[in-house]
């Protein structure tokens, strides 16, 4: 078995960023493809990173915000001719809602592509199931998904997921404050992918978006990259992974590794769009 992660898009909030993808990151276990969260840009970095729509076995969701969902629909949309199978939809409420809305509303399209064209009918392909509680929530031969609710108010509920496979572990945070569920999900994991938010950046946030950003409510519902160090460590993890960056454009990578370091010994990497990290016998990562 071979088992590899690979960072589609590590982008943080609402912006388009210059550099990055929305976030969206895809557990490859062999050939099966198991994507959490579906930003924006989600389909075409599946594409640079040679992987196939076919291989998708299940899409993950942590929370509703529209950077981590912006293009689930766009996913299957661009990917109808390669799917072959039906895809799990895994997310907390209102993910039925959100499914039967985007097929509404792209159901001319749809129509016209299922008639005319003749592919088969697209709303099959999607398998979606609602979570609310902490537990495993997803088992197959090659991995085994286990949630915990993690603090991202005012959504609730929002969830990290943890990846057990032969291996090794990823645990995905999600968007979080620092809190101790996130920190028992990640023990002892290979990697933990969290998200950061460096709060001394956010004017040129501002600068582009036009409005005004309130340090204190961010940082209400996200975590600096020295608190992702301490949880890191905490939780006794291999690699920390610093993903969904705010600002996606700054600074540079040293200035979130240093700030990750005050806390974390072990290995840090600053996500990148299209980078893989292996698990297992050939652990490392590769640009």
């Amino acid at each position: 078995m071979s088992t590899r992660l690979v960072l589609l898009g590590t982008a943080g909030g609402p912006m388009p960023s210059v550099q990055r993808a929305g976030i969206a990151q895809a557990l490859v276990v062999d050939d099966a493809v198991y994507l959490i969260d579906a930003g924006n840009g989600v389909a075409r970095r599946m594409r640079q990173a040679g992987l196939s729509f076919g291989d998708l076995k299940a899409v993950f969701l942590t929370h509703h915000h529209s950077d981590h969902t912006a293009d689930l629909g766009t996913l299957f949309l661009l990917g109808w001719g390669g799917l072959s199978a039906p895809v799990d939809v895994i997310g907390p409420p209102p993910l039925g809602s959100l499914i039967d809305h985007w097929f509404s509303a792209y159901d001319y399209d749809i129509r016209s592509r299922h008639e005319i064209d003749g592919r088969p009918a697209l709303r099959p392909f999607v398998r979606e199931r609602e979570i609310v509680d902490a537990g495993v929530i997803y088992e197959d031969d090659r991995v085994r998904v286990t949630t915990a609710l993690v603090q991202h108010p005012p959504v609730r509920p929002s969830f990290a997921f943890r990846f057990d496979t032969a291996d090794g572990s990823v645990v995905i945070s999600g968007d979080t404050a620092r809190c101790a569920a996130l920190s028992e999900l990640a023990r002892g994991a290979d990697i933990l992918v969290h998200e950061a938010i460096h709060a001394p950046s956010l004017a040129a946030l501002s600068d582009v978006s036009g409005g005004t950003i309130s340090t204190e409510e961010l940082m209400s519902c996200h975590t600096s990259p020295d608190d992702a160090g301490a949880i890191a460590a905490e939780a006794g993890v291999r690699t920390l992974v610093l993903t969904h960056l705010v600002p996606p454009d700054h600074p540079g990578d040293e200035v979130w590794e240093a700030e990750a370091r005050k806390e974390f010994g072990g290995r840090i990497v600053v996500g990148r769009d299209l980078a893989v990290l292996d698990l297992g016998p050939v652990a490392g990562s590769r640009p």
